[in-house]
């Protein structure tokens, strides 16, 4: 525990300006980050009398031993720079909004010929028009299947379309009527824009233009007695005002506004924010979050998922009004800053009165029900992580509670395409961005201890080789915090970190290997351990028994996660690298065929199924690719599909009865090359 008063910054360093600060721990890395309109002032509030500070603020201050900042002209670049550091650095002592589970979104995507509309999860991507999110994925496929009866547009995947404009003839939902069947010419590509221009239109809230075109419509076709043409438009109406009904209308005068509220205790904070469009509710979504720095108001939460929440977001995604139970104290800066993305006036307010306040009440009893759901399904989040981490410790004997753990696993089919995978948890949490895939070169055959070795061998020369180089390269082998730092992008190395603990998938031989490999590297120093998973048992180096934790330990599910999470992600690498090869295979015997033209198939189609389903014309577009080649190239192919499938029965799944595609996923055993499903 560090104390304070032996970093403070000596007085009147600090400047009194606007600007944002990091404290950062012994090992140099950021802590916290935050922003001021004043340094001198904040940061003078860390450096009081400990007793006079929130526990939380007192843990922060005692674990870092740095503080630095930059000085900005304005606060709208103080906004931007905090929020771009706790991106880059993901801070232990700053709120992070973690949503309480996985909303789906309706996405149409506008940057293809013939756009698709379909339901999906997960990040958003450039040229794709999005709705929601929503609450049940199967409301939106209910929406979804009767809009289509009206707006017909294409909602298949990419693979059957193809697979239709080849044979010439739609699928199901062309014959029933609920596709307009572009893949087959039934339309033309703008008339298909238009359609999903209505689409698009109508899910915006621009319903009673198009509602009323229709009833038009149907009685000129009455008149006209199309009796058949005005029943179909009934039939339309009336799917729309059931998908209609499913939204509930709050505003009469068509408000464009996200509403946000909170419910706090002491220790976590739960968000609600729903969306209003044209006067109707259109999504809601929740999150949940540590209230990692005690002092922060309610204003302060608000302004930090605001920040978190519309970051990267442009145009009409961004609303007009945000309404919200606090106003935030940066206010001014954080509407010029909304305003600047979205290229109009942003307004955030406090809803005094009348429908707006009483959507407010209903959104925060949403909070609050959120909040208590959370705290009864398990303890708080960071409590458990801490709890993990400490019962870890006591088992391992760790010197210190392992606040990055890093687990390595080994994947092969019978000795051939050998990978590794490497896993980081930080602070109880996956860090994806640190990940890392390998291919095994210097091992023949099945030898997962021997596989281990040089997994590690090349990791920790990786630490060392970057510590001695950004240590010359700075002159500053006294200052611990030199070698974290790339001197020719200013940004923290990612593996100059030293884990507190190695973690690697099997028992006693695979923990020996690790260990070996450590000490002539010379960084023993560090804890290693292996989990095997037949008994989920925990072996430490140089032991002929080993660790037994409780099956209810939060600190053994913390290692299983890492061990399971491992375990994936070089099955994923494995699969990969398999798919990439049969590929390869297939390809050389076409004449002509070089390595660059092969690179870019793999890069352009990735799989053999994909390239199977490709036409000459699709081929031939690829750069250096001409017709005939594209024509030898897709011979090639379907040959070998040929040959593939004469007198071989259809792989199937024995446990769910799928019919198995020639690259589609096997599993985990047959991977492994164990019956069993363990690689260890």
């Amino acid at each position: 525990m560090a104390d304070p008063s032996t970093y403070r910054p000596s007085a009147g360093s600090i400047p009194d300006a606007p600007g944002v600060y990091r404290f950062r721990d012994a090992s140099g890395r950021v802590i916290y980050v935050g922003k001021a309109k004043n340094l001198r002032a904040r940061l003078s509030s860390y450096f009081q009398d400990l007793v006079g500070l929130h526990p939380r603020t007192q843990s922060m201050v005692t674990t870092a031993a740095k503080v630095d900042w930059t000085v900005v002209s304005t606060e709208v670049e103080a906004l931007q720079l905090e929020y771009s550091w706790i991106k880059e650095y993901d801070p232990r002592f700053n709120v992070k909004y973690r949503d309480d589970k996985s909303y789906p979104w309706l996405a149409i995507t506008l940057n293809e010929d013939y756009p698709r509309v379909m339901v999906g999860r997960g990040a958003k991507k450039k040229g794709v028009k999005y709705f929601g999110p929503y609450s049940h994925a199967w409301a939106i496929r209910e929406t979804v299947d009767l809009l289509l009866r009206v707006f017909p547009m294409r909602s298949c995947s990419k693979g059957v379309f193809n697979r239709h404009r080849q044979i010439g003839r739609p699928c199901l939902l062309g014959y029933i009527g609920k596709c307009a069947a572009p893949c087959t010419g039934n339309v033309s590509q703008e008339e298909h824009t238009q359609i999903v221009d209505d689409f698009v239109a109508f899910l915006s809230g621009q319903t009673t233009t198009y509602v009323r075109r229709l009833e038009k419509e149907m009685k000129a076709a009455a008149a006209l007695m199309e009796y058949e043409r005005a029943a179909k438009i009934r039939d339309d109406l009336q799917a729309l005002d059931k998908a209609l009904a499913k939204n509930q209308v709050v505003f009469g005068d068509g408000t464009d506004a996200d509403v946000i509220a909170l419910a706090e205790d002491p220790l976590e904070v739960a968000v609600q924010i729903f969306y209003v469009r044209a006067g109707r509710i259109r999504g809601q979504r929740g999150w949940i979050a540590d209230k990692a720095d005690g002092t922060a108001t309610t204003g302060d939460l608000v302004e930090r998922f605001i920040q978190q929440t519309y970051a990267g977001e442009t145009g009409d995604t961004i609303p007009r009004e945000i309404l919200v139970p606090a106003i935030p104290e940066d206010v001014d800066a954080l509407t010029e800053w909304l305003s600047g993305l979205r290229g109009s006036r942003v307004a955030i307010r406090v809803p005094q009165r009348g429908d707006k306040k009483g959507l407010m009440e209903t959104v925060h009893a949403n909070a609050q029900q959120t909040l208590v759901m959370h705290k009864t399904k398990r303890a708080s989040d960071l409590t458990t992580r801490n709890q993990a981490l400490e019962e870890i410790q006591d088992a391992l004997d760790l010197p210190e509670a392992p606040l990055r753990m890093e687990c390595y696993d080994i994947s092969n089919l019978q000795g051939t395409e050998v990978v590794a995978s490497m896993v980081v948890f930080e602070d109880g949490l996956p860090r994806k961005s640190e990940y890392r895939k390998f291919v095994i070169k210097g091992v023949d055959g099945q030898n997962d201890v021997a596989s281990i070795a040089e997994v590690l061998t090349r990791r920790f020369k990786r630490l060392l080789d970057d510590r001695a180089a950004t240590a010359a390269a700075n002159e500053a082998e006294d200052d611990p915090t030199a070698n974290l730092i790339d001197p020719e992008t200013g940004r923290a190395r990612k593996f100059a970190y030293a884990p507190a603990l190695v973690v690697v998938d099997g028992g006693p031989p695979q923990v020996a290997a690790a260990r070996q490999v450590m000490e002539e590297l010379g960084v023993g120093d560090i804890p290693v351990c292996g989990l095997a998973k037949r008994l989920e048992e925990v072996w430490l180096p140089d032991t002929e028994d080993p660790v037994i934790m409780s099956r209810t330990s939060e600190g053994l599910y913390l290692l299983q996660r890492l061990r399971d999470e491992a375990h994936r992600f070089a099955i994923t690498h494995h699969r990969s690298r398999r798919s990439k090869t049969m590929v390869e295979s297939v390809l050389d015997d076409v004449q002509g065929l070089g390595d660059v033209r092969r690179k870019t198939l793999m890069r352009h189609f990735g799989s053999l199924k994909k390239l199977r389903q490709a036409t000459i014309e699709e081929v031939a577009e690829l750069p250096g690719f001409g017709r005939r080649t594209a024509e030898s190239v897709v011979a090639a192919v379907n040959s070998a599909a040929t040959k593939a499938d004469t007198g071989r029965a259809p792989s199937v799944n024995t446990a769910t009865g799928e019919i198995l595609d020639d690259d589609a996923p096997q599993v985990a055993g047959a991977l492994s090359g164990d019956p069993n499903g363990e690689d260890n």
